[in-house]
């Protein structure tokens, strides 16, 4: 059955609630791969509690309202959906603990055809709870593979950010533990494809497959630490398309454009030497 556009650009997704602590914050930094080496200062600023940082990223993981198109009634075929692109702009740095409220919506449906499906894009408002300050604002763009053909609008999204055809004026390898999708689920996705080999194979995978989140946060700690001297304040957004799955236990490439204010990134898996986040762009304070 055909998908509404109207039924879902007006679906009501439910607010929610996080209260999250430094253990959240250490968590999450350690499960992408920071103080891997214990003896660097810059990388403990985000894995140890003594005048902790939260790493930019980390945004992405706050007060997230679950695989709606599967809880909710959405008339989607989630089976077949694909994360395509993710982009976070940060108000302000994230702190190191907080209580949070996050507010989600559906913001454009665009019908690719039968055989592309649709591209859905929601948007994901993380406020701090007392005040109501907004802290960061979620952008996900959805590949729903079989949901193309609908009758709805078919404009062209947007052009994502460019690379420039030159060679990169950083390069930083970062690998990728073999336990690291483990590891990250316990930041809230707990999709076994990334834990269970049998659901993995099921899927068309020889093994459980990284989270795309994970690949993306091991892009911006290689940025973090090549490009910017660990100054994360700097950072006010990041944006990147994913491209192809990474296995946990590959090493990722992150080549680095710079710009007056903002860097260009794409990330490879060095083994299989195949790009896994391309169109990659943080913008950054001066």
């Amino acid at each position: 059955m055909a998908i509404d556009r109207d039924r879902l650009l007006a679906l009501a997704i439910p607010d929610t609630a996080q209260s999250y602590s430094q253990k959240d914050t250490l968590l999450y930094a350690l499960s992408l791969g920071y103080g891997a080496d214990p003896l660097d200062p810059a990388q403990l600023r985000f894995a140890y509690e003594e005048n902790l940082l939260a790493v930019p990223t980390m945004g992405v993981v706050l007060a997230h309202p679950g695989f709606w198109p599967r809880l909710l009634d959405t008339g989607l075929d989630w089976v077949r959906i694909v994360h395509a692109e993710q982009g976070l702009v940060l108000h302000k740095p994230l702190p190191a603990q907080a209580d949070v409220i996050g507010q989600s919506r559906v913001v454009s449906v665009i019908d690719k055809g039968v055989e592309k499906g649709a591209l859905i894009t929601y948007e994901r408002r993380i406020l701090e709870r007392d005040s109501g300050e907004p802290l960061c604002t979620i952008t996900q763009v959805m590949l729903a593979r079989g949901d193309g053909g609908f009758g709805g609008p078919t404009e062209t999204a947007a052009p994502p950010p460019t690379i420039p055809e030159r060679l990169p004026d950083r390069v930083c390898e970062l690998p990728t533990a073999p336990h690291m999708a483990l590891l990250y689920r316990l930041n809230g996705d707990w999709n076994s494809l990334h834990a269970d080999p049998a659901v993995a194979r099921k899927a068309g995978f020889e093994r459980p497959i990284l989270h795309g989140l994970a690949t993306w946060g091991v892009a911006g700690h290689a940025v973090l630490r090549a490009a910017l001297d660990y100054r994360s304040e700097r950072v006010t957004s990041i944006f990147g398309r994913f491209t192809a799955p990474v296995y946990p236990g590959e090493t990722l490439r992150t080549e680095m454009w710079l710009e007056p204010n903002a860097i260009a990134f794409r990330v490879r898996a060095v083994e299989r030497n195949i790009v896994a986040i391309n169109n990659g762009r943080i913008e950054l304070r001066g």
